[in-house]
């Protein structure tokens, strides 16, 4: 799977945007025949780190999360290098001038960059946002069928983790990118009982 298009793509976006229907439609057929919408419980990710947490997401065997669902995006891939969300604009996305509300751009590019950071940690380890930046580079409408955020880690230690994102149209057009800095953090296991 591509994660951007190239400039050969670029150029037949037509063919782009029947690829990228074909992966949405197989993973969302991977996750309806699945455990199913929700939140992974602590044992049910104890000892796997963030690329296996992903893996058996998109492979049904864990549950995924209800937000893709309600605005209409869904995570495509997920490696230690790389997420990727495809998104839908719609009408339900659309902001009093009639664009696609920045909050939806902002949500597509924050998965991306959350979950490719999230994929890179060791078991045992978290995360979450301290900072996100979003720059919209120009309006999106429901005329544009899909939309991909691809986020890449640029940096994970310790105690820190950043990561950039890009949010473009099948025919490799920019409509927003964006950047994050993360908190990494261990695991709090519930006290035994």
């Amino acid at each position: 799977m591509n994660a951007t298009p190239t400039a050969v793509e670029a150029s037949h976006p037509e063919t782009t945007l029947a690829t990228w229907l074909a992966e949405e439609a197989a993973q969302r057929a991977i996750l309806d025949a699945g455990v199913g919408l929700g939140v992974s419980r602590i044992d049910q990710i104890a000892g796997l780190n963030g690329a296996e947490q992903f893996e058996a997401m998109l492979a049904g065997q864990l549950p995924y999360p209800n937000i893709g669902k309600t605005l209409d995006f869904l995570l495509i891939s997920a490696n230690p290098t790389a997420a990727v969300f495809q998104g839908t604009p719609g009408v339900a996305h659309l902001n009093p001038l009639g664009s696609v509300h920045g909050g939806w751009f902002a949500t597509l590019l924050d998965s991306a960059l959350g979950c490719c950071v999230h994929a890179s940690l060791p078991a045992g380890k978290s995360y979450t946002t301290l900072e996100l930046k979003v720059n919209m580079i120009r309006a999106l409408t429901p005329r544009v069928p899909r939309v991909r955020a691809i986020g890449h880690v640029i940096h994970l230690g310790g105690q820190t983790a950043t990561a950039e994102a890009r949010l473009v149209g099948p025919d490799g057009r920019l409509y927003a990118h964006a950047s994050t800095t993360c908190l990494v953090f261990d695991i709090r296991l519930p006290d035994a009982a």
